[in-house]
C-alpha cells in the first residue's frame, strides 16, 4: 500500500464510525495514535464518519419508504393514548 500508516488510520477511524462498530473504532483510534495522528486529526475523521454515516442512513431511509406497500389507512382511527399495539 502506499498510504502512510497515519493516513491509513485515520480512514479506518471514519470507516469505523461509518459502520457503527465500537470495537473497530477502539482499535482504529489505538493505531492512529500509535501512528503518530494528533487527537484533533481523530476528532476530524470521527466527524467525516458521523457525516457519511447520517448522509447513508437518510438515503437508507429515502430508499425504505420507496418500497414499503402503500398501507391504506382504516375507516376509523382510535384516538387512545397510542401506548398499545394491537
Amino acid at each position: 500500500m502506499e498510504l502512510e500508516s497515519r493516513i491509513q488510520a485515520l480512514i479506518a477511524v471514519g470507516a469505523a464510525v461509518s459502520a457503527n462498530c465500537q470495537p473497530c473504532l477502539k482499535s482504529a483510534v489505538a493505531l492512529a495514535t500509535e501512528s503518530g495522528v494528533s487527537e484533533r486529526e481523530v476528532a476530524e475523521a470521527i466527524e467525516v464518519g458521523k457525516r457519511v454515516r447520517r448522509g447513508a442512513a437518510s438515503k437508507m431511509d429515502k430508499f425504505a419508504f420507496e418500497l414499503q406497500p402503500a398501507v391504506s389507512s382504516p375507516a376509523t382511527v382510535d384516538t387512545g393514548c397510542g401506548c398499545s399495539i394491537r
